[in-house]
């Protein structure tokens, strides 16, 4: 254990990572323990309000993302004040895509069918600063041996590639896909040599006259909506709240 802490984490600076990723998560479960209890009436917390205004936490959120982040820059990857910027930036970064969906929106869509969407943010978010404490590089570069690394021609090369999978497989509309394909490249090559899901700009522009394939897209489409959206809708009732139908507010 203490030999992976030193070669894994200490050697190459990756501790600031940790205790970001450490923070944010504890911040985000944190604040959705308090906002759930707030919304069933029950313990000493409450809303925040100054003057008849409601301060949602992705205000304290972006000021302590700034500092933090700020502070992170001028700290570098080693010392104590990179790792308290860490655990700043990543305490800001949970407050602030915890409310994700009112950004998107502009609006208290917290408790609503829409504010799903911060919940799948912060996963997201979480399982890609996992990927890249992992060890895995953004674009596949990790996968280069020291030689290729040397060769700026293949660095550019492999960057690109993967980058066009991503491109693709965000066409087609697999948004996730696209994401992770970044840090793992063969994720976005399956998302972009598959078939298109309709209504994405791919479909839009080569399904048109094509209704086989049109129709092949929209029966895989909800085949896999019919097959995954209960089960993940249920995992996101379970870490971010069940949502309400209607304008209900917190």
């Amino acid at each position: 254990m203490g030999e992976w802490w030193q070669r894994d984490i200490m050697e190459p600076g990756k501790l600031p990572l940790l205790l970001a990723l450490g923070a944010f998560v504890l911040t985000f479960v944190i604040t959705r323990v308090v906002t759930r209890l707030i919304r069933a009436g029950r313990g000493p917390f409450g809303n925040v309000e100054t003057g008849g205004v409601h301060i949602h936490h992705v205000v304290p959120g972006i000021v302590l993302t700034v500092v933090g982040g700020f502070g992170a820059v001028a700290g570098g990857r080693h010392g104590f004040g990179s790792a308290a910027a860490a655990v700043v930036f990543g305490v800001g970064a949970g407050l602030v895509l915890d409310e994700f969906a009112l950004i998107l929106h502009l609006d208290d869509v917290y408790w609503t069918e829409a504010g799903r969407k911060s919940v799948e943010v912060v996963v997201v978010t979480a399982a890609l600063v996992g990927l890249m404490l992992a060890g895995f590089a953004p674009f596949g570069v990790d996968d280069l041996s020291p030689d290729e690394r040397q060769d700026r021609a293949g660095v550019a090369a492999t960057v690109a590639g993967n980058f066009l999978f991503s491109l693709l497989a965000l066409a087609k509309g697999k948004g996730r896909l696209a994401i992770f394909g970044l840090v793992v490249p063969v994720v976005a090559l399956v998302g972009a040599v598959r078939l298109a899901r309709p209504g994405s700009p791919w479909a839009r522009r080569f399904y048109g006259r094509r209704p086989r394939a049109r129709a092949k897209s929209r029966l895989r489409a909800y085949r896999h909506d019919r097959r995954w959206s209960g089960p993940s809708r249920a995992v996101q009732d379970w870490i971010g709240g069940r949502p309400e139908p209607g304008p209900d507010r917190r």
